[in-house]
């Protein structure tokens, strides 16, 4: 009989601080190479949410603590749970994998080390910006689980790589390295293991810098284009433009240009 006292432990899977403008979002099942189970899915999508409904964030950065950003899901633990809500988010909710639930408007940055399967890959693969460690180790591998991808790889993955780069790994589920990562466009960058954090937060600070309205639009613009197509994007695009030109920002930032300093936007 298991008794409220040594059941084990399902606080804090996820880390949640800001610094500044800047929301840390931190993997934290370490002892588990930081697999996703149903208590982390969950986290995640609260601390997105919270994130993406908090005015003051400007940007997140979703990193790993531990050696690893994480091996994948928890097969054991979510075995009994894929037809019991998971993996279903509402629409007041932001699903991490960008499948349903709530459509994120603001940016994510993704520092990625050590083991990085599966979900991770399409973790990633929903974000805006990913650095990775140089000692980084991918695979797709739920071929070789008897399942398939189910978080965005099947359309991300080849749509960042081209049909023919993307299969090898997609149908086999073999593993690749950070330099491979990079040549199939799944990363931004490859930067030295250990840097991959301090990298990313440069990033995060730089964009934190940009008029925040011009970001959410840039951003709406690119998921329209990714979701419906170039045609769509295109011809929503000038919608986004009254908005953008009679805010306040758009002020600060012509007179920032004729005064030569650093505007300061305040995203309104």
């Amino acid at each position: 009989m298991t008794t409220e006292s040594n059941k084990p432990s399902t606080d804090n899977r996820i880390t949640y601080e800001t610094d500044g403008y800047i929301c840390l979002i931190g993997l934290n099942r370490a002892d588990k190479r930081n697999a996703f189970d149903s208590h982390m899915i969950e986290q995640l999508s609260e601390a997105l949410t919270r994130y993406e409904n908090d005015e003051n964030l400007r940007c997140a950065l979703i990193f790993a603590h531990g050696e690893h950003f994480t091996a994948g899901l928890d097969l054991m633990e979510l075995q009994d749970k894929w037809d019991k809500g998971a993996f279903e988010f509402n629409d007041n909710e932001i699903d991490p994998w960008g499948i349903g639930g709530k459509l994120r408007s603001k940016p994510v940055v993704v520092a990625v080390q050590g083991t990085c399967f599966t979900a991770g890959i399409e973790l990633m693969l929903n974000s805006d910006v990913v650095i990775a460690s140089d000692n980084c180790n991918f695979a797709q591998m739920e071929v070789q689980r008897g399942i398939m991808p189910f978080g965005g790889a099947t359309v991300r993955f080849i749509e960042a790589a081209g049909w023919q780069k993307a299969m090898p790994y997609l149908l086999t589920g073999k593993a690749f390295d950070a330099q491979t990562a990079d040549r199939l466009n799944l990363v931004s960058e490859v930067v030295a293991n250990g840097t991959e954090y301090e990298r990313a937060m440069t990033i995060a600070q730089e964009i934190c810098k940009a008029a925040p309205l011009g970001v959410q639009g840039l951003l709406s613009s690119a998921q329209d284009a990714s979701r419906n197509g170039a045609k769509a994007a295109l011809a929503n695009i000038h919608g986004y433009l009254p908005y953008l030109f009679y805010s306040e920002d758009a002020k600060e930032g012509a007179m920032a240009m004729v005064e030569r300093r650093e505007a300061e936007f305040q995203g309104r």
